[in-house]
């Protein structure tokens, strides 16, 4: 997605204005258990009409299997499922320890909504990373504005015509559009603004949203590397990343984006990876119905002259195919020695696979340390010592030992970046208290009223000291 100069007057976006999306959150109608339930309650239902529509959208825009599809609407269903059990013990007032001298009374923090929300989803994933975080806003109470990306324009048709369909529109809206649209929406005043996508957008949505001091979740990207070592299983561990390669044509937010293999194993790694490859997607990958395309003429252009780039210099282990009609490109294994190389600038986002070799696990992360904080960092290896050693020397978003993104299937743990690769978290409780504020709250009776905080103070300064130090 792209923000530019607002085109469009919000009240021609939205059917019903903010503000009044705002009031009924503000006057409590949205604080009882039972309103957000009926709320993920009309989600679930739009979720059971649309099922085969929403894969017919994502395979018409990103040419999803129908497997991977599904995918993206389990994930929703596990979130709505979570969300449901927990939801009393997560709204529940958290008590806290009073100090000595404010006692009696009580204290406790206490969720509350936050207003009216804006999640603004990206191409790759556009059902799920739309819906995924309307679960968690709906939970917590809020009402939602909802932009989905115009580079997967049957699943936002579908989306907003599901949406209206399902909810008052005072409750959950879609505003379809591209970057334009975006940069209006973002002109208006939200209580939270959920962005995925790249970083330069999101550098923009985090500028536009200091203008009215809203805060916001930023889920980005960035160079996600896969460390193995020589001790892990190789076979499992070669299917595993063609595997993570290839889902969504590599168009993953924490797809592992290149390779660092102990030299050992590099050439055994090189050849289980070309095997599973060939076993997925056959002989020709370009004609598998199991390999997704890319998303539209620039992103294919853009991976199209990477790979060509890397073919003259030649680099190409495996595949190498790519077809500009249907915009589909081989899952891709390149050999790459220099750090520098112009496939190590940017984070791929496509089915192209950097393999570099590395003498031991120290000049892993020596390499890992040296650019930004990624979304999330693979390692391979049956060694307990490996693992702690990259917790311990390395910062990410998430950590996945011995596999590839399916660390993001963890219902109950947080999802997020750090640094580049992005700003808050959400999945499961973290969710909840994104689109919540914690309120703190003190109560205390009138009954007991010590006469030694109030003036006069003359003579009281003795006490204070020896009661409280």
């Amino acid at each position: 997605m792209t923000v530019d100069s607002p085109a469009a007057a919000p009240s021609s976006l939205l059917s019903v204005p903010i503000a009044v999306m705002r009031e009924p959150v503000s006057a409590g109608a949205t604080r009882s258990r039972d309103w957000r339930l009926e709320q993920l309650g009309r989600l679930e239902r739009l979720l059971d009409s649309q099922e085969q529509a929403l894969r017919e959208a994502l395979a018409a825009d990103l040419g999803k299997p129908a497997l991977e599809a599904q995918f993206e609407l389990v994930a929703v269903r596990q979130e709505l499922r979570h969300t449901r059990r927990n939801l009393r013990r997560w709204m529940a007032a958290a008590p806290v320890p009073l100090d000595p001298p404010l006692r009696p009374g009580r204290a406790w923090v206490q969720p509350e909504p936050l207003g009216c929300v804006l999640i603004i989803g990206p191409w790759n994933y556009p059902a799920q990373l739309c819906l995924h975080p309307l679960v968690s806003a709906l939970a917590a109470g809020n009402t939602v504005v909802l932009k989905p990306s115009e580079h997967a324009p049957r699943t936002a048709a579908l989306l907003a015509a599901a949406v209206a369909d399902h909810f008052p529109a005072a409750v959950v809206q879609v505003v379809t559009g591209d970057g334009a649209t975006a940069a209006s929406l973002l002109e208006q005043r939200f209580d939270h603004i959920l962005f995925t996508g790249g970083s330069r957008v999101g550098r923009l949505v985090m500028a536009a949203a200091a203008r009215h001091l809203t805060p916001v979740t930023l889920e980005l990207g960035g160079k996600s590397p896969a460390i193995v070592l020589a001790d892990a299983d190789l076979a499992v561990t070669a299917r595993r990343l063609a595997w993570g390669k290839g889902l969504n044509a590599g168009q993953t937010c924490i797809a592992p984006d290149h390779l660092l293999v102990e030299g050992p194993v590099r050439d055994a790694l090189v050849e289980g990876l070309a095997r599973e490859l060939t076993r997925f997607y056959g002989a020709d990958p370009l004609l598998s119905p199991d390999l997704g395309s890319i998303v539209n003429d620039a992103q294919y252009a853009r991976l199209a002259a990477l790979l060509e780039g890397a073919r003259q210099r030649g680099q190409i282990l495996h595949g190498g195919q790519h077809d500009s009609q249907r915009r589909r490109i081989a899952p891709t294994l390149l050999a790459v020695e220099d750090p520098e190389d112009p496939l190590m600038e940017e984070e791929l986002f496509g089915p192209l696979l950097p393999v570099l070799t590395v003498p031991d696990l120290e000049e892993a992360l020596r390499q890992v340390r040296s650019r930004p904080k990624p979304l999330a960092l693979y390692l391979f290896s049956r060694s307990a010592a490996a693992r702690e050693r990259v917790l311990a020397a390395t910062s990410s978003g998430s950590v996945c030992v011995n596999d590839v993104v399916m660390q993001a299937g963890v219902t109950a743990l947080p999802f997020g970046g750090v640094g580049e690769s992005g700003l808050g978290r959400y999945h499961g409780r973290a969710g909840f208290d994104t689109f919540s504020h914690p309120r703190s709250v003190l109560s205390r009776p009138f009954w007991l009223d010590l006469p030694f905080r109030y003036p006069p103070y003359a003579g009281k300064l003795g006490l204070v000291k020896r009661l409280l130090g």
